[in-house]
């Protein structure tokens, strides 16, 4: 049973996030943080699968920073197979709400609606490595997306032997396309996801951790950066599997304060080939 679990919660790592507030900016337009706690480099079974990873952070900006993203995802884990590799499509249209404390600053609305496709092969002994090519649109609430589209491409490599889930995922974001009302491009820079966790029984233990760095920034504006950790855990409830994770920067540059974040994941099948065993993460 353990075998299939983060085969299936490798999914949410197609997941996005993102805010326009520059203050929030994320260098690949994907929510740093986002694919935490996934085996990215794990294929996943045929089927279809809606993932939905919410969170709700605040960083201590002048005035505090409150941001919250939901991030619902489709994704849908073919029977076919590309160069050896397990061909997966997937489609999410992420929303989000910021508020600056003590401003007029309060907006809600649909950012950035996002469509890719990926690759994920099956190395043996525990190994896997997947690469996932897709855009954010530009499209979406004028105040929360970014304007601009953004290619985004994913590097992952996973170990999920002996019930361990060791995974990085990098992902890259190239901006174009800027809305000529925006002025000026936006940033491109790489996202760093980071998990090490143990499965004992149908729970989930381990830590999260995660990284951003801008390479290429409008106007010459200061490059924003960000290291954060935190806990994570896991429960495999039969078909649904439920993840928490909460995590604080520990260094931040240019951001105007560090974030504290907690994380909610939630990854239910909605079809299998077959009738599916119990969900448990592939370690």
């Amino acid at each position: 049973m353990l075998k299939t679990v983060m085969k299936i919660a490798a999914v949410g790592a197609m997941m996005l996030g993102a805010s326009s507030m520059e203050a929030n900016a994320f260098p690949a337009t994907a929510q740093t943080g986002e694919t935490v706690g996934l085996a990215r480099g794990a294929p996943l079974p045929e089927g279809v699968y809606f993932v939905n990873t919410l969170s709700w952070g605040v960083r201590n900006t002048n005035p505090d920073t409150k941001l919250l993203v939901d991030i619902p995802v489709i994704a849908w884990s073919t029977p076919w197979t590309i160069l050896g590799g397990n061909f997966q499509l997937l489609a999410a249209l992420p929303n989000a709400h910021v508020d600056v404390r003590g401003t007029n600053v309060d907006n809600y609305g649909l950012y950035n609606p996002f469509a890719a496709a990926a690759l994920a092969w099956d190395l043996g002994n525990g190994f896997g490595v997947s690469y996932l090519s897709g855009f954010y649109f530009n499209a979406g609430d004028k105040d929360i997306r970014v304007h601009a589209t953004t290619w985004r491409q994913d590097f992952a490599a996973s170990y999920t032997g002996n019930g361990w889930n060791l995974t990085a995922n990098l992902l890259w974001g190239i901006t174009f396309g800027t809305s000529n009302n925006y002025g000026g491009k936006t940033a491109n820079g790489f996202n760093l996801d980071l998990t090490a966790t143990k499965t004992f029984g149908k729970w989930e233990l381990g830590l999260a951790a995660f990284g951003s760095t801008e390479y290429d920034t409008p106007g010459g504006r200061p490059k924003q950066k960000q290291f954060a950790l935190g806990p994570l855990v896991g429960y495999n409830f039969g078909p649904v599997i439920m993840q928490a994770y909460l995590t604080r920067d520990v260094w931040q540059r240019n951001l105007g304060g560090k974030e504290t974040r907690l994380w909610t994941r939630v990854i239910i099948p909605l079809w299998t080939p077959a009738a599916p065993a119990p969900i448990v993460t592939k370690y």
